[in-house]
Parts: structure tokens; C-alpha cells; sequence
């Protein structure tokens, strides 16, 4: 496979693009992304077998089960952090391993529509929280250690609209690809 077919594979809808200012006509669009993800992820998944949830979405990636599993384990990170950022003045977050977590024994032994139902409880309380959001609270934002620079709170919702798209992607991509779908 070549770098370019395993660049496809790996980020289907492109890398992460945050631009310095996110203009506040964007973020109804990138709310609404985060409100219906949920409900897009369960119908890309609800069809598909055990065996099909263990196939990687590349060679070398995570299985469709990993990603589901991954989801609600970075939001739920990421609506925490939201809410540090909007209680303290530009706090530095802790990272946590992502490729650990997806090794963990809950992400091989706990089905997906419990992580389907966390991420639609989440989702819900998430979205509530970033319509009622001033302009200066998009102007707050976090420490991140490991990128060693600053996220106002509207580039992290831009990137989470874009982890949000990227991760079905990968799911609707593999099932399309092998026929599921």
C-alpha cells in the first residue's frame, strides 16, 4: 500500500486544519456536528457484527470497536477540559494516552452501545453548554503540554468537529470498503 493510500486510510477526512480566529458565524455548524455525531456513529455501527467491529480500519489501526470505544474517552476529556477552561484562567490540561486507553480491558470486553449511550448523554450535556457560551468564554481557553502552545476554547471545538467527522469517516470508509454498508 502506498504512503498516500495509507494517509487516505488514516485521516479520510483530511488532518486537523485550526485556524487563530474562529469567526462566531461557524459555531452553530460546528456545534450541530457534535450534537448529531452520536446518533451517526450508532447508525454507522448498529449493523455490524463482532467480527466486523474487530476489523481494523487500516492496516495498523485501531478496529471499528477501538474507535467507537476512543470516542466517548476523548469528548468526555475534552467536555472536562471545556469546563477547567471556563472555570480557571487558561489552565494547563493533562494529556492522557489515547493509544493505552484503547488497549484497556473495557474497550475489548464492554459493548459498543454503552459507549454509544455515554456519547449521546455527553454529546447532549456538551452541546448545552457551548450554545450558552459568551463570546469572551470562546475567547478562554487551555495549556496544552505536549502541542507546548495555548487552545482558546473555539479552535478546540473546530477540532473536535473535525475528530468528530474524522472518526466516522473511518467507520463509514471501512464499511464501505468491504461492502457493510
Amino acid at each position: 500500500m502506498t504512503e498516500d493510500a495509507l494517509e487516505r486510510l488514516k485521516y479520510p477526512v483530511g488532518r486537523v486544519d485550526i485556524p487563530e480566529v474562529v469567526p462566531p458565524e461557524q459555531f452553530d455548524h460546528l456545534i450541530r456536528t457534535l450534537e448529531t455525531f452520536p446518533a451517526k456513529l450508532r447508525a454507522a455501527t448498529e449493523h455490524l457484527t463482532q467480527a466486523q467491529l474487530d476489523t481494523p480500519y487500516r492496516p495498523g489501526g485501531w478496529t471499528i470497536r477501538q474507535v467507537v470505544h476512543h470516542c466517548p474517552d476523548s469528548h468526555l476529556n475534552a467536555y472536562v477540559r471545556f469546563k477547567v477552561a471556563l472555570t480557571e484562567d487558561f489552565p494547563t490540561i493533562k494529556p492522557y494516552m489515547e493509544d493505552r486507553c484503547a488497549l484497556l480491558p473495557d474497550t475489548q470486553l464492554t459493548p459498543i452501545g454503552v459507549s454509544l449511550n455515554l456519547l449521546e448523554a455527553l454529546h447532549a450535556r456538551w452541546t448545552i453548554l457551548l450554545r450558552a457560551l459568551s463570546p469572551d468564554d470562546w475567547a478562554r481557553g487551555y495549556y496544552h503540554p505536549e502541542a507546548q502552545r495555548r487552545f482558546l476554547l473555539s479552535q478546540v471545538l473546530v477540532l473536535y468537529d473535525w475528530h468528530s467527522r474524522h472518526h466516522l469517516a473511518q467507520v463509514t470508509e471501512t464499511a464501505k470498503a468491504h461492502g457493510w454498508s
